[in-house]
């Protein structure tokens, strides 16, 4: 079988990094899969950019954005059939369409004569403009009188009733199968538009070759780490974004005991920690963005705890990372998190908003070195049964192979 991957980048993003790492899990079982992506920053035969019409999209962008309308300027999305990577593939599967380059109504004719997977990452696809509705269920019913027009994607006209019917609309004319990575998303779809399709629960994979234990005093003398130092560390891509809690962590390490702090260092992997030092009182060390696997994984090994207060997620690339490398973790109840966060087992779960009841965790998990080291070895050992690689290619296969069979038929 031939894939195709269409997606926002090959790497640049969680979506965009889950969907590279399908393909070459993938290409690793003698799949052949290629990836058609807005954002192209890796070489290679079979990953290609996503035609586009500079001048003609901007002149629509104009009118359509201005009307709360996103992406509905990108005309070029409509020449990916003429494209040599469309024309081979046998089956095709959509991941993150919403960061760029890329047409949601275009999906008609792109599945019309090829079966089709529908991978979500976030809740974007079934709502009328958000990624992520937090407590807003409008999306359920047809949206409309938006209460967060600037999460992201943001918008400047409220036309999310438009838009809701314009995806419902879509999706009315095509041929998909929808898969998400977690359970909890799986839930949100089966309550969506989307309920029309068949909707299969795979998780993400990942490499625990890449991604595995390594020794933990030899990787706080990597990092130049204190050995007597107990390390908390947090990632995103950027360290101050609301999503991702920038704001929360500040509230719940300043409720640490002054004790602690003392002995405690925050790793961060991102851009944006240099308020945290000064006004929390905890000794901060930044790597940056980081690319590189096996660096990831050796400043996951250093940290007795990955800290990650999130207010909405699927399932969190980097709390996956952790659990591979046996590093628990301290996050809240909502969204996907719970389905790698498993109070007693790989973490602690705070209650959604509530800093002092994650500072609580923090302070719990650092203090029982035991149940910390028994939660070492669940996150490894569950990394391993539920979330390696080479099983979501397997479940992937699956249902291509579904797929393909169903429509030959």
């Amino acid at each position: 079988m031939k894939i195709l991957h269409i997606n926002q980048s090959d790497i640049s993003g969680g979506a965009a990094i889950a969907g590279y790492r399908l393909h070459q899990g993938l290409v690793a079982q003698n799949v052949y899969s290629s990836l058609l992506v807005g954002r192209r920053l890796t070489s290679s035969a079979r990953i290609a950019t996503i035609p586009r019409k500079y001048s003609f999209e901007g002149k629509i962008a104009r009118i359509t954005q201005s009307l709360g309308l996103n992406y509905l300027h990108y005309v070029g999305t409509f020449d990916i059939p003429k494209h040599n990577l469309y024309q081979e593939a046998d089956l095709l599967n959509f991941h993150n369409l919403h960061s760029g380059t890329f047409n949601y109504l275009a999906i008609p004719s792109l599945t019309k004569n090829k079966p089709a997977v529908f991978t979500l990452h976030d809740m974007w696809s079934l709502t009328g403009h958000c990624a992520y509705s937090y407590d807003c269920d409008r999306w359920k019913t047809g949206c409309g009188n938006c209460p967060y027009p600037n999460s992201y994607p943001v918008i400047k006209r409220d036309n999310t009733r438009l838009e809701w019917q314009l995806k419902n609309w879509v999706y009315s004319r095509a041929k998909l199968a929808i898969v998400t990575p977690s359970s909890w998303l799986a839930e949100q779809a089966k309550q969506s538009m989307l309920n029309r399709f068949s909707i299969h629960h795979i998780p993400n994979g990942i490499d625990t070759k890449l991604y595995q234990p390594i020794e933990r005093n030899l990787c706080k003398t990597i990092l130049d780490i204190p050995q007597d130092k107990k390390v908390l560390m947090f990632a995103a891509e950027k360290l101050r974004d609301s999503r991702k809690g920038g704001d929360l962590i500040l509230k719940a390490l300043s409720h640490l005991p002054v004790s602690l702090k003392a002995e405690t260092i925050l790793v961060t992997i991102g851009s944006g920690n240099e308020e945290i030092s000064k006004t929390v009182g905890i000794e901060a060390l930044n790597f940056g963005y980081v690319s590189s696997d096996r660096l990831k994984s050796v400043i996951y090994s250093a940290t007795d705890l990955f800290i990650f207060p999130t207010r909405a997620d699927n399932l969190p690339l980097v709390l996956q990372e952790s659990m591979a490398c046996g590093t628990p973790m301290v996050s809240f109840k909502i969204g996907g998190v719970p389905d790698l966060v498993r109070p007693g087992i790989t973490g602690y779960l705070a209650a959604p908003e509530d800093a002092r009841d994650f500072a609580n965790g923090i302070v719990r998990l650092l203090e029982d070195n035991q149940l910390r080291q028994q939660m070492r070895e669940n996150c490894r050992a569950i990394a391993l049964s539920e979330y390696a690689l080479e099983l979501q290619v397997k479940r992937y296969i699956s249902l291509y192979d579904k797929l393909l069979n169903l429509s030959s038929s």
